[in-house]
């Protein structure tokens, strides 16, 4: 959809404004990538019916958020806590997404 599209653009423009490195992972042509976020994500951001939507954002294999959260953090001036970096950032963040 275009909304999730924005989103995801929206996420993507911001680390690399930052020069946050990140990988962008298209779960819809990898599988294990799929499930391996379903496993890592926690159980309260699981929707009851369908899938969750993108972008899902983890740093390593800690799960950050979702697009709520990261506009939450956006907002606040917060988002480098929230995707769990210092203010000059040295890992890798993953942005799951379709």
């Amino acid at each position: 959809s275009l909304q999730i599209k924005k989103r995801q653009q929206d996420v993507v423009g911001f680390l690399e404004a930052n020069r946050i490195v990140f990988e962008e992972v298209d779960i819809t042509m990898q599988e294990e990538k799929r499930l391996w976020m379903y496993k890592n994500m926690p159980e309260e951001k699981l929707p009851e019916k369908g899938n969750p939507l993108p972008p899902q954002i983890f740093n390593g294999e800690q799960y950050c958020g979702d697009y709520e959260d990261f506009f939450q953090s956006k907002e606040n001036n917060t988002v480098f806590s929230f995707l769990g970096l210092n203010s000059t950032p040295s890992v890798k963040v993953n942005v799951l997404t379709l």
